[in-house]
Protein backbone atom coordinates (compact mmCIF):
# COMPACT_ATOMS: atom_id res chain seq x y z
CA UNK A 1 0.00 0.00 0.00
CA UNK A 2 1.14 3.36 -0.75
CA UNK A 3 0.23 6.47 0.92
CA UNK A 4 -0.01 10.12 -0.92
CA UNK A 5 -1.51 13.36 -0.96
CA UNK A 6 -2.17 16.47 -3.31
CA UNK A 7 -3.04 20.06 -1.86
CA UNK A 8 -4.80 22.59 -4.42
CA UNK A 9 -5.67 26.06 -3.72
CA UNK A 10 -8.37 27.39 -6.16
CA UNK A 11 -10.64 30.27 -6.73
CA UNK A 12 -13.72 28.71 -6.51
CA UNK A 13 -16.12 28.88 -3.62
CA UNK A 14 -16.11 26.08 -1.06
CA UNK A 15 -19.26 24.27 -2.25
CA UNK A 16 -18.74 24.51 -6.13
CA UNK A 17 -14.89 22.79 -5.58
CA UNK A 18 -17.41 20.45 -3.41
CA UNK A 19 -19.66 19.69 -6.48
CA UNK A 20 -16.69 19.59 -9.16
CA UNK A 21 -15.06 16.76 -6.73
CA UNK A 22 -17.95 14.81 -5.56
CA UNK A 23 -19.42 14.44 -8.77
CA UNK A 24 -18.23 10.69 -9.07
CA UNK A 25 -19.39 10.46 -12.87
CA UNK A 26 -16.98 13.52 -13.41
CA UNK A 27 -14.05 11.28 -12.67
CA UNK A 28 -14.61 8.95 -15.62
CA UNK A 29 -14.59 11.86 -17.97
CA UNK A 30 -10.74 13.01 -16.49
CA UNK A 31 -9.27 9.74 -15.83
CA UNK A 32 -8.16 8.02 -19.08
CA UNK A 33 -9.84 4.65 -20.05
CA UNK A 34 -12.30 4.60 -17.11
CA UNK A 35 -15.89 4.93 -16.81
CA UNK A 36 -17.73 5.60 -13.55
CA UNK A 37 -20.83 4.94 -12.66
CA UNK A 38 -23.06 5.14 -8.94
CA UNK A 39 -24.30 1.65 -7.74
CA UNK A 40 -27.12 3.19 -5.19
CA UNK A 41 -29.46 5.92 -5.99
CA UNK A 42 -29.11 9.53 -5.31
CA UNK A 43 -28.79 11.62 -3.35
CA UNK A 44 -24.67 10.66 -2.46
CA UNK A 45 -24.11 10.16 1.02
CA UNK A 46 -22.54 7.16 3.66
CA UNK A 47 -23.34 3.70 1.82
CA UNK A 48 -23.34 5.05 -1.67
CA UNK A 49 -21.54 3.13 -3.53
CA UNK A 50 -18.91 4.05 -7.11
CA UNK A 51 -17.74 1.68 -9.22
CA UNK A 52 -15.02 2.56 -11.70
CA UNK A 53 -13.85 0.52 -14.31
CA UNK A 54 -10.96 0.71 -16.09
CA UNK A 55 -9.08 -1.01 -18.86
CA UNK A 56 -9.44 -1.95 -22.02
CA UNK A 57 -11.93 -4.96 -22.81
CA UNK A 58 -10.44 -8.29 -21.11
CA UNK A 59 -7.50 -6.31 -19.15
CA UNK A 60 -10.58 -4.16 -17.50
CA UNK A 61 -11.22 -3.98 -14.03
CA UNK A 62 -13.49 -2.37 -10.97
CA UNK A 63 -12.16 0.16 -8.39
CA UNK A 64 -15.67 -0.14 -5.91
CA UNK A 65 -15.65 2.25 -3.79
CA UNK A 66 -18.24 3.11 -0.77
CA UNK A 67 -18.80 6.29 0.42
CA UNK A 68 -18.10 5.92 4.42
CA UNK A 69 -18.08 9.70 5.38
CA UNK A 70 -20.05 12.36 3.52
CA UNK A 71 -19.58 15.85 5.38
CA UNK A 72 -20.64 18.78 2.80
CA UNK A 73 -19.28 22.31 3.47
CA UNK A 74 -21.56 25.15 4.46
CA UNK A 75 -21.42 28.15 5.93
CA UNK A 76 -17.32 28.53 5.62
CA UNK A 77 -16.91 24.93 7.51
CA UNK A 78 -15.04 22.24 5.27
CA UNK A 79 -16.03 19.51 3.89
CA UNK A 80 -14.65 15.93 3.48
CA UNK A 81 -15.72 12.80 2.43
CA UNK A 82 -14.02 9.34 2.79
CA UNK A 83 -14.02 6.66 -0.02
CA UNK A 84 -13.59 3.00 1.10
CA UNK A 85 -11.96 0.96 -2.02
CA UNK A 86 -13.69 -2.54 -1.46
CA UNK A 87 -12.44 -3.99 -4.91
CA UNK A 88 -10.86 -7.35 -5.85
CA UNK A 89 -8.03 -5.36 -7.41
CA UNK A 90 -8.20 -2.25 -6.24
CA UNK A 91 -7.84 -1.57 -2.02
CA UNK A 92 -7.55 0.76 0.45
CA UNK A 93 -8.99 4.61 0.89
CA UNK A 94 -9.04 8.28 -0.56
CA UNK A 95 -10.29 11.09 1.51
CA UNK A 96 -11.33 14.57 -0.16
CA UNK A 97 -11.50 17.53 1.64
CA UNK A 98 -12.47 21.17 0.52
CA UNK A 99 -11.02 23.98 3.96
CA UNK A 100 -11.75 27.81 3.09
CA UNK A 101 -8.86 29.09 1.53
CA UNK A 102 -8.05 32.87 1.71
CA UNK A 103 -9.56 35.75 -0.53
CA UNK A 104 -12.57 33.39 -0.95
CA UNK A 105 -10.34 30.74 -2.55
CA UNK A 106 -10.94 26.88 -1.48
CA UNK A 107 -8.05 24.60 -0.23
CA UNK A 108 -8.32 20.92 -1.65
CA UNK A 109 -6.57 18.06 0.29
CA UNK A 110 -6.41 14.52 -1.62
CA UNK A 111 -5.16 12.11 0.35
CA UNK A 112 -5.40 8.40 -0.50
CA UNK A 113 -3.61 4.92 0.49
CA UNK A 114 -3.84 2.83 -2.62
CA UNK A 115 -3.06 -0.94 -2.71
CA UNK A 116 -3.04 -3.38 -5.73
CA UNK A 117 -3.50 -6.75 -5.25
CA UNK A 118 -0.89 -9.00 -6.80
CA UNK A 119 1.72 -6.29 -6.60
CA UNK A 120 4.45 -7.05 -4.90
CA UNK A 121 6.08 -4.38 -2.18
CA UNK A 122 8.87 -3.49 -4.91
CA UNK A 123 6.89 -1.68 -7.40
CA UNK A 124 5.53 0.41 -4.43
CA UNK A 125 7.64 3.43 -5.47
CA UNK A 126 6.44 3.22 -9.17
CA UNK A 127 2.48 2.47 -8.07
CA UNK A 128 3.37 5.92 -5.65
CA UNK A 129 4.46 8.37 -8.54
CA UNK A 130 1.87 7.04 -11.40
CA UNK A 131 -0.84 7.58 -8.63
CA UNK A 132 0.46 10.93 -7.34
CA UNK A 133 0.88 11.88 -11.64
CA UNK A 134 -2.40 10.35 -12.91
CA UNK A 135 -5.15 11.70 -9.12
CA UNK A 136 -2.85 14.91 -9.83
CA UNK A 137 -4.11 15.46 -13.44
CA UNK A 138 -7.49 14.38 -12.75
CA UNK A 139 -7.91 17.07 -9.49
CA UNK A 140 -6.43 19.19 -11.66
CA UNK A 141 -9.24 19.10 -14.59
CA UNK A 142 -11.98 18.44 -12.01
CA UNK A 143 -11.31 21.66 -10.88
CA UNK A 144 -10.89 23.59 -13.63
CA UNK A 145 -14.28 22.03 -15.89
CA UNK A 146 -17.28 23.10 -14.84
Amino acid sequence: MVLFQLERTVPLPLEEAWRRLTEWPRHGEVVPLTRVTVVTPPPTGEGTVVVARSGLGPLSFDDRMEVAVWHPPGADEPGRCRLEKRGRVVRGWAEIEVWPGPGGRTRVVWREELGVRFLPFPFDPLLRATARQVFGRAVNKLLRKP
